[in-house]
């Protein structure tokens, strides 16, 4: 499976501005992909001003990406601030070449940013079966909580969406390969770049990672689009050989 990996800055709370600047560089875009993965909040940046943005599923957003998974005939992934049922989500949206939809809502709220006072938690992990990969997607600050993305459902690709800041980059680097360790399983990471309204930096570091911690793309800064190919074949291979992930431990989270 290709997947492309967009790193770039984004224009505070505009969504228009945002989707025209992704529709132009997924256009770019030459080869065939099965898959483009954008940051977390890619039409306005991490706000906590939901009230203002916050857009339904039927709203452009959403239909900009079934537009475009339709049109590039691939899927497309990152998150949004949708409201529904009187509530103001953090939600990913995967929506297939034929524009169907899965979403996840996230399910850590990041309390230092007050995410947790402005939106809603998500109760449920999901799994997306799409091209014979089982992904599962989260979103930013899911990545330090490792209980709720254990691999029990056998899962070939965990995919992190990110608005993660330059001061504590470190720990997204740390963690991302953590994940991929304990896990055997692909890991692909994107975060955002540059400046947002807050003055709050973000340098990428946006990476892919293979099932033994491995880099295929290392962490980057510039505003890129990196393409990868992940081979499950491979990864299964492997976890038949080494068997780990049949030594894990049982649990229920509750």
């Amino acid at each position: 499976m290709k997947v492309a990996l967009v790193q770039s800055s984004l224009v505070w709370e505009n969504p228009s501005a945002n989707r025209n600047y992704f529709e132009e560089r997924i256009n770019s875009i030459n080869e065939k992909i099965d898959l483009v993965v954008l940051p977390e909040m890619f039409t306005t940046g991490f706000t906590m001003n939901a009230s203002s943005v916050a857009e339904t599923m039927n709203g452009d957003s959403v239909a900009w990406m079934q537009f475009i998974a339709k049109s590039k005939n691939c899927a497309i992934t990152g998150s949004l601030v949708i409201t529904e049922n009187n509530n103001f989500y953090n939600r990913l949206i995967f929506v297939f070449p034929s524009g169907e939809m899965k979403t996840y809502d996230k399910r850590h709220l990041f309390s230092l940013a007050g995410e947790d006072k402005i939106y809603t938690s998500g109760k449920a992990k999901i799994i997306i079966d799409y091209n014979g990969f089982k992904i599962c997607p989260l979103i930013c600050y899911d990545l330090r909580f490792p209980v709720f993305s254990r691999n029990v459902e056998n899962y070939d690709l965990l995919l992190y969406v990110a608005s993660w800041p330059k001061p504590r980059i470190n720990a997204w680097d740390a963690l991302l390969r953590a994940r991929a360790v304990e896990n055997m399983s692909y890991v692909v990471g994107v975060n955002r770049i540059g400046l947002d309204a807050n003055q709050f930096e973000y340098t990428g570091h946006s990476q892919a990672i293979d099932f033994l911690g491995n880099y295929i793309v290392a962490p980057f800064e510039e505003e890129a689009i990196q393409i990868i190919t992940l081979n499950k074949d491979e990864m299964l291979e492997t976890r038949q050989k080494l068997n780990f992930l049949n030594d894990k431990d049982q649990f229920e989270i509750l």
